[in-house]
């Protein structure tokens, strides 16, 4: 897919670090701080990245939904980008939980706790089913954008995908995950066939997808120990996740979205839509995993005209 000229991403209008369990979790707003206030016209809208331990670079063009006066806020989930890694730390101290705490931490912390919209990209929609199943409260909407209800669905997918791959890519990918060589050049060149197919299908990859990239080569310890090596090979403690059954306990207006190219084929983000009682879904026809890169234009309308509805 060749690049269009992509929007230009606005600086922030305000940085800052927030304390959590002893360390710093890192965030900026985009939009006019005034929009943070209790009595603004339009709730803001937090934005929950993928990974997990991707950092929030690659989701910096949904700062397009602060166009129409809304504040949208991004941050570093804790071990990733600017907020503190902690790459000795013990596996059991990445959990679910743990992130949930830290979402509820930073609303506080920028006193929008009562009243905003949350959106999670992959990892970060499963972590806002999660959010509100732990306590809706404030939440005004949901927006879960190519996310997974269940990993075993996420594995299903993968699988039927990757035996779409060359031949010789296959067996590439298997005998290095085969013989534990999962960090090679090789399987990453090869991994890489895949990204490009079902990830992000504007390549080369813009700035700000290849600097969250970047990060997570420079520090892989929460990918590694939640995830596993790759978007495909999930051997980490999400593998067994599931919210499917808990679904029906979200109670808030949900927007589900995902591309018609995307490594979230509807498999695996469909009990989502059957599941939660105030569900629609969107289907962007021209992007795979990351369709706020992909298709700005489309997914700015779309999330946005949702946003306003459930303002």
């Amino acid at each position: 897919m060749t690049p269009s000229a992509p929007p230009a991403i606005p600086a922030p209008s305000r940085t800052g670090t927030v304390p959590f369990r002893g360390h710093e979790t890192w965030f900026r707003v985009t939009g006019d701080p005034d929009a943070l206030r209790p009595d603004a016209s339009q709730a803001p809208l937090v934005v929950l990245h993928g990974g997990p331990g991707v950092a929030h670079d690659y989701t910096l063009a949904m700062t397009a939904l602060a166009g129409d006066g809304r504040a949208v806020v991004h941050y570093d989930q804790l071990g990733c980008g600017r907020s503190t890694h902690l790459p000795d730390a013990d596996p059991d101290f990445w959990t679910v939980d743990l992130f949930v705490e830290e979402l509820r931490t930073v609303v506080d912390h920028l006193g929008i706790g009562d009243r905003f919209h949350l959106l999670g990209q992959s990892w970060g929609g499963m972590l806002g089913s999660e959010v509100l199943l732990a306590d809706p409260h404030g939440i005004a909407s949901l927006s879960i954008c190519d996310s997974p209800a269940s990993m075993p669905l996420w594995l299903e997918a993968a699988g039927t995908l990757r035996s779409r791959l060359p031949e010789e890519v296959q067996a590439t990918l298997l005998r290095h995950e085969e013989a534990g060589t999962t960090d090679s050049a090789e399987y990453a060149a090869a991994m890489q066939v895949f990204y490009d197919r079902h990830v992000c299908r504007v390549v080369p990859n813009p700035p700000e997808v290849t600097a969250s990239f970047a990060q997570l080569e420079a520090d892989p310890t929460v990918y590694h120990t939640m995830n596993g090596p790759s978007e495909f090979h999930v051997i980490g403690s999400l593998k067994d996740w599931s919210v499917v059954d808990r679904l029906p306990g979200i109670a808030v207006p949900t927007l589900v979205v995902s591309g018609a190219h995307d490594e979230a084929m509807p498999l695996v983000w469909e009990p989502f839509v059957q599941r939660i009682p105030d569900a629609r879904s969107h289907v962007f026809a021209e992007s795979s995993h990351m369709p706020h890169v992909e298709e700005p234009e489309w997914f700015t309308a779309i999330v946005g005209a949702f946003l306003r509805e459930n303002d």
